[in-house]
């Protein structure tokens, strides 16, 4: 895998262009070729693609000076992608995109109003606290901590989950992304999800599993999400 040297006027990379794909590992940027799958994509793909495209033909019929508006709401918002140094900013029209897919995924899809970045609160996801299969859903529940000053009902967890066997590894493949049942209450409280058809999705029937979470905070308010978490736990099933 060929490393990136940085040079003038481009000192990392990111994405892809031309037939390159550069992205990140220990903290070094490297490139390789790009990927250009014959596969168009699963259902939920497309759907997401759909959303996004909207997102796109809905920036570019703003006006000029709603479009400033975002970009001034956008000043001092460190990007979400590597390199996490800090240093990384972002464009309005990358804010102005995320909103549109945080209502988006939240049901409420609309052409969003520009609003000022507010820093996350504080949480944390504590440990698996329950689990149980309904009807062929898998419902999980994690013990989850949130800044009290925070409030309730503003929050709500957005999920990359994968069940893996005991002690497997993370495949970011066969991550699929959830939303919390319900928005996040203040201090310590229970955030669940409900998998549907989890055994068709991994394609693993046991009594036992770990459970590999990538998650962020989705404001309900502005659409924004915070920076991303990933963890892993062991449960077992009743």
């Amino acid at each position: 895998m060929p490393r990136y040297i940085p040079s003038m006027p481009f000192e990392d990379c990111y994405g892809s262009v031309g037939e390159k794909t550069y992205y990140h590992r220990g903290g070094k940027c490297y490139y390789r070729r790009r990927a250009r799958p014959g596969f168009p994509g699963t259902m939920a793909q497309m759907e997401h693609l759909a959303v996004h495209l909207r997102a796109l033909d809905a920036w570019r019929k703003l006006s000029f000076a709603s479009q400033k508006r975002w970009n001034d709401c956008a000043v001092g918002v460190v990007s979400h992608r590597p390199p996490f140094d800090g240093k990384s900013g972002i464009s309005g029209h990358n804010l102005f995109v995320s909103a549109y897919h945080g209502f988006a995924t939240l049901g409420q899809e609309h052409v969003p109003h520009p609003q000022p970045w507010d820093a996350f609160p504080p949480y944390a996801i504590e440990k698996v606290s329950g689990a149980m299969i309904e009807d062929g859903m898998l419902f999980v529940d994690f013990d989850t901590w949130l800044d009290p000053a925070a409030g309730d009902d503003r929050y709500q967890v957005l999920a990359r989950l994968q069940l893996a066997k005991p002690g497997g590894g993370r495949d970011p493949g066969k991550m699929r992304s959830f939303l919390s049942l319900l928005p996040c209450k203040a201090g310590h409280s229970v955030t669940g999800f409900a998998i549907p058809d989890y055994l068709a999705l991994w394609g693993l029937d046991l009594q036992e599993y770990t459970i590999h979470i990538r998650h962020v905070l989705l404001d309900r308010k502005s659409g924004y999400r915070s920076q991303y978490l990933q963890q892993s736990f062991d449960f077992s099933l009743p």
